[in-house]
């Protein structure tokens, strides 16, 4: 289903005006009236339809448009992985994973033997299907070690945040590195050297001030687990070969999309479109499913498996549609026009080329919350820009890239699906999402740029 197109019913200023009243509204219904947020969500949604004069007659289309496109990308993958984390949880396969991260960084470490590996499993696996499969193995940490689930979660939900906006082969720096001309093999480089140090300080160091200032307990929304007996615990090769899987798979699309835009590789090539039709994170998760079906399902009966199945569906279905309602507030502001007439002011400001860069992403990720959009969006603004400017090396245009994604990172709040997906999964309320979540996205992107800028300058 696609967006209707709506020409802006008013200039930059009164929809940005509009902009902040919806999301001031929203945040008002929900922390002072304690209206539920998917309620809310639907209902403010309405209300930013009506008030930027979207026709009558697309109104209902496009509030259903954006729930229904954030449902497609993230209600089969928050389901898939849902099943995958249980049974990974009631197989006592998260122990064991835990048990071996520990025992190579040590007890102490713990936080940054999550990070460290959510850095791993985040260079194929996009942000949303990463977390939800690395959760069962954060909250087994955080229940054995005890202290708030904050200060595992926190690094590495920051960890697949940073990989997924600055790292090839992920979609926004592609989109954004195609668009401005810039080499995918030195955007990766730059984007590791860039990223690394980001998440270090932005979500490592920051996860853990978090986890003392906000202690919350490890959430039952993957239900109660009961202890698994030694002799019971599967092989950690077999755990390690569940969690692999799915990166494999994905990394079959991933990676052989990056070729094709390369030139590397025939696009079209039927073995081609094959493979990374395997590696669509969707199919990517089927089939791990059913793998971790058949692998970790040994000595349970058919019933059994299919009663841990149903049971991980049941705590996830409150986020999935929240999650679907903050894509459907997100959908109604890029329909309203409020993202691009912001942007649009913004670049003819006459800033710097990469601060401007920056400030139209940043505009854009505030406006309509998806990074993805922002990301890709700001490109496509500025790449005449860019076209035109002489003396940009390759460098240059790599640093470009990383300053829109830190833009598209920045900020995330109630209109960004990824805060309520968050949010609802560590059992958090909406004020305690913004001050760590929202904070650490915002730290992320900050950090990163300043590196790019400096880049910039010296290179």
């Amino acid at each position: 289903m696609n967006n209707p197109v709506v020409e802006p019913a008013y200039g930059t200023g009164p929809l940005l005006l509009i902009a902040a009243a919806a999301v001031a509204v929203l945040l008002v219904l929900i922390l002072r009236f304690k209206l539920h947020a998917f309620v809310a969500l639907v209902l403010v949604s309405l209300l930013t339809a009506l008030a930027t004069k979207i026709p009558f007659a697309d109104v209902v289309p496009t509030m259903l448009s954006g729930f229904g496109s954030t449902l497609a990308s993230v209600a089969i993958l928050v389901g898939f992985g849902a099943m995958i984390g249980r049974l990974l949880e009631v197989t006592g396969g998260a122990q064991v994973l835990a048990d071996r991260l520990i025992q190579i960084f040590g007890e102490s470490r713990a936080p940054l033997a999550l990070g460290v590996a959510s850095l791993l499993f985040g260079f194929p696996i996009f942000f949303d299907a990463g977390l939800v499969v690395m959760l069962p193995i954060i909250f087994s940490v955080a229940r054995r070690f005890g202290g708030s689930v904050l200060t595992y979660a926190l690094p590495a939900a920051g960890a697949f945040a940073v990989m997924h906006a600055f790292v090839p082969p992920h979609p926004g720096p592609v989109a954004a590195g195609d668009l401005l001309g810039a080499d995918m093999g030195l955007l990766l480089i730059v984007g590791l050297i860039i990223g690394l140090p980001t998440w270090y300080f932005g979500g490592y160091l920051y996860g853990l001030y978090a986890g003392k200032k906000f202690d919350l307990p490890v959430p039952a929304v993957m239900g109660d687990v009961k202890q698994v007996a030694p002799q019971d615990l599967p092989k950690f090769g077999t755990v390690l070969s569940v969690l692999m899987l799915p990166l494999a798979l994905i990394f079959l699309n991933t990676g052989l999309g990056t070729l094709a835009t390369m030139g590397l590789v025939d696009g079209d090539a039927l073995w081609v479109n094959i493979l990374r039709m395997l590696g669509q994170t969707a199919v990517a998760l089927l089939i791990t499913v059913l793998y971790a079906m058949w692998k970790l399902g040994v000595g349970r009966t058919a019933s059994e498996i299919e009663k841990i199945m149903n049971d991980s569906l049941g705590p996830v279905c409150a986020i999935i549609l929240v999650t679907g309602a903050g894509g459907m507030f997100g959908g109604v502001l890029r329909a309203s026009g409020i993202g691009q007439a912001l942007a649009g002011s913004l670049e003819q400001i006459g800033l710097p080329l990469i601060v401007a860069a920056f400030l139209v992403a940043t505009a854009l990720r505030v406006a309509q919350g998806s990074a993805t959009v922002a990301l890709t969006t700001t490109a496509g603004l500025i790449a005449p820009t860019v076209a035109a400017t002489t003396g940009l090396s390759g460098l240059d245009l790599c640093f470009l890239v990383i300053a829109i994604a830190c833009g598209s990172t920045v900020l995330s709040h109630v209109n960004d699906s990824g805060f309520w997906l968050v949010g609802r999964f560590l059992g958090m309320d909406e004020k305690t999402t913004l001050k760590t979540w929202t904070v650490l996205e915002t730290l992320l992107g900050v950090i990163g740029f300043s590196f790019a800028w400096i880049g910039w300058m010296l290179f």
